[in-house]
This record gives C-alpha cells, structure tokens and sequence, in this order.
C-alpha cells in the first residue's frame, strides 16, 4: 500500500472520529449500537481497517449526520485508485495510460483542462507529442513504445471534433516558451495553437506569467462534476470527493479570471513565435 492511500484512510478515519465528537457520543457506545467489538471503532478511526460502505451508512445514522454520506462514500469508493504511482500506469508503457484517458474523453461532456508548463495533449502536434512522450519514457524508465503513445495520443484528438463534447482549455503562458523540443517543433506547435483557437467545440485562453492565482496549482484536468485528474511527480491522483472537486472548480474559474483570450492571446502566441523565428 502506498503511504499516499494510507493518508487518505487515515484522513477518512479522522473525519468518522470528529463526527462522532461533534455528536458527543463515546466510542464504547457507538459500538454497542452497532453490535461492534469496541477496538473496531478505534481501528476505523486511525486508519489501521478500511470502512465498508455499511459503516460509513451506520455513522452517518446513528450520528444524525445523513448530510456527510455522500462525500464520505466517495471518499470510501476511490481511496484505492485515488493515488496510483506512475511505475503502476506507465509499467507496461504509455499506451495504457492513453487509453484510459481517450475513454474518459469520450465519456465526458465538458472537460476543463490547466496546464502551466507544456501545451495539452488534446492540442499536441505530433512531434510536439513524440518529444513530450519520449522525455516521459527516459524520465520514467518505462517500456518504449514511442510510436504506440503518440499514434493513441493523436486518436484522443479525435473527440475535439464529434460527438457532444465541449472543452475549455487554459495554458500558462510559461508553456508558449518552454523549449520542449527543437524551434521547428516549437514553431509547429504554436501555429497549431493560432489554429485550434477558431475551434467551435473550445474554449482557449492563456494565463500571463504575471497572473496571481490564489490557489496555485500543477496542472489538472476536470471531467463535468464528477472527477478531476491530477499530475504530480510520482504519482496521478484522481479526486472525486465533492468538496475537493469544488476547490478545483474554483481555482479553475480564478484562473479563467486572470487568462487573456482572442486577440490578446494571440498576440502572445505571435510573441513566441517571433522569438522563435
């Protein structure tokens, strides 16, 4: 087990304990009511035994607490796939991973996409992606299938253009200038941006270096309300906690806030290629 899902139990069992508190009822009690041996409320509560769902329902009961059942039966259902290593997504190459995510883009209807540093992958040329997806290979240490990851990171594209999706999509103006690949790559890339901005299905704005986000962030990617995919160096989180998808949805709309649009993007992106040319 991972020490990031380990977290994520214990943090669930803190939140059981402070319900109880708050309803000012003892851990003996509770257990009588539930015909529990009294170290099981303890075990659920520091994380050291994971809650069946009926648990979860037997707190919100008998606490008089209905309101937290659905947060907290979300929290229960994907505290296992909720933190997943790299080693574990990417252990046979990159084609999984891809997979996964075309299919959640076509299941989705509205997604929302921040990325700070590199141009998204639904907006990738191809060799802007070959260069993003063989520095992951390297980095990572993983099976090389190069030719695989791209071919299906392009095929993820296809959902710009059919289907009822819609997408909003907003870049820091850091990923205009890191030099992914080669000025040619780069060059390619940026146009394709100029290009894809006129799509009808999207929404595109760029967040200036200078901007202030009072919640900063890696990237992330939200899918409608039910789940928000997250980047870190390790590992790829997956939230799905109400309330935890509300902070994204806010730091997302600050974001939006702060991010230039239509003419004011694309003297941005013109500013890049100049440098570039």
């Amino acid at each position: 087990m991972t020490s990031g899902v380990q977290e994520a139990r214990e943090a669930l069992g803190q939140r059981l304990r402070e319900m109880r508190r708050a309803a000012g009822m003892s851990g003996r009690n509770l257990a009588e009511l539930a015909g529990w041996h009294e170290s099981k409320i303890s075990k659920l509560e520091y994380g050291r035994r994971p809650p069946s769902e009926a648990d979860i329902r037997f707190y919100c009961e008998y606490l008089n607490a209905p309101d937290q059942l659905p947060d907290l039966l979300a929290t229960l259902r994907h505290i296992d796939t909720a933190y997943v290593e790299w080693r574990r997504v990417l252990g046979t190459g990159t084609r999984r991973g891809q997979d996964a995510v075309v299919k959640l883009a076509e299941q989705t209807r509205m997604t929302r996409i921040y990325q700070p540093y590199v141009i998204p992958g639904l907006l990738q040329t191809a060799e802007y992606a070959e260069a993003i997806i063989r520095q992951a290979i390297d980095f990572y240490r993983i099976p090389d299938d190069l030719d695989l990851g791209v071919a299906k990171r392009l095929e993820r594209q296809q959902v710009l253009y059919k289907g009822d999706h819609r997408f909003h999509i907003l870049v820091g103006e850091h990923a205009l200038l890191t030099d992914v690949a080669s000025d040619g790559v780069m060059i390619g890339q940026l146009d394709r941006l100029l290009a894809a901005m006129g799509l009808p299905r999207m929404a595109f704005g760029i967040v200036p270096l200078n901007a202030y986000c009072p919640a900063p962030s890696t990237n992330f990617v939200i899918y409608d309300e039910r789940m928000v995919l997250v980047e870190a160096v390790s590992a790829e989180l997956t939230i799905t906690q109400p309330r935890e998808i509300a902070v994204y949805q806010r730091t997302f709309q600050a974001l939006t806030q702060q991010a230039v649009v239509g003419d004011a993007a694309r003297a941005l992106i013109a500013a890049a290629l100049e440098q570039r040319s």
